[in-house]
């Protein structure tokens, strides 16, 4: 069972009584959610395992390709390290039909060394998010919602509207780039092709209204009023 962390804790607490019951492994996708809380509790800290992210345009990212899986169970963590080694606890001997999925020592130097910056990073991703969430002021635009100010750490700003390519090539005049991330719902791509002739009308209609806004610690107020007052204009 893998969820996606955009719920509550209250919901995450149902979803691991349900594993339990059942003696399911629950794993947390938090390739997007580096330092996000709910409650108190970190993402990747609430479940079995979780697998984290370190792509270059991830909110903690390295250099290159990378990634990490939390866990509080010792005895799992003892598994995985085995399999991203070839399965092997003691060189030359596989226990198990693993992988050569380690970690480059380059990268995770440099992981080592932004670690630390990771809270500083989410707050000015946060302070934007704010400033977009009170400023930009357009029925044709749909804003994202959350409950508290510490529970996202905006990886992307996500915005739907229904004119959507109107909106992108508008923004894209006034010199302001954005993205589609995932058009393409899950049940329509062709790896699912036993799916595809499924409807999910909700989720068919959100991935093609959705557009990710600029989004990271590099844009000052000045580049934010530019975006926020051509939305506003649109």
């Amino acid at each position: 069972m893998v969820v996606h962390l955009y719920g509550q804790l209250a919901e995450m607490k149902v979803i691991n009584a349900i594993a339990k019951k059942h003696n399911l492994k629950v794993i947390e996708d938090c390739a997007q959610s580096h330092g996000a809380l709910l409650d108190i509790k970190r993402a990747g800290n609430l479940s079995d395992a979780a697998g984290f992210s370190f792509y270059p345009g991830k909110n903690l990212g390295a250099l290159g390709d990378g990634g990490a899986i939390t866990t509080n169970d010792s005895k799992l963590a003892q598994t995985v390290r085995a399999l991203r080694n070839y399965g092997s606890q003691e060189k030359y001997k596989n226990i198990y039909q693993g992988v050569n999925s380690r970690l480059d020592e380059l990268q995770a130097a440099i992981l080592r060394v932004k670690l630390p910056h990771l809270d500083t990073e989410t707050k000015k991703r946060q302070d934007i998010a704010e400033f977009y969430l009170n400023n930009i002021s357009n029925k044709k635009i749909i804003l994202p919602t959350l409950t508290t100010k510490e529970s996202h750490v905006w990886h992307l700003f996500v915005i739907r509207t229904t004119h959507r390519d109107e909106l992108q090539n508008y923004l894209l005049e006034k010199g302001i780039q954005t993205l589609i991330h995932y058009p393409i719902p899950p049940h329509q791509q062709e790896a699912y092709k036993e799916w595809n002739k499924l409807s999910f009308p909700i989720s068919e209609q959100i991935h093609n209204e959705v557009v990710s806004l600029p989004m990271g610690s590099f844009l000052n107020h000045n580049q934010l009023q530019t975006i926020v007052s051509a939305l506003n204009d649109f």
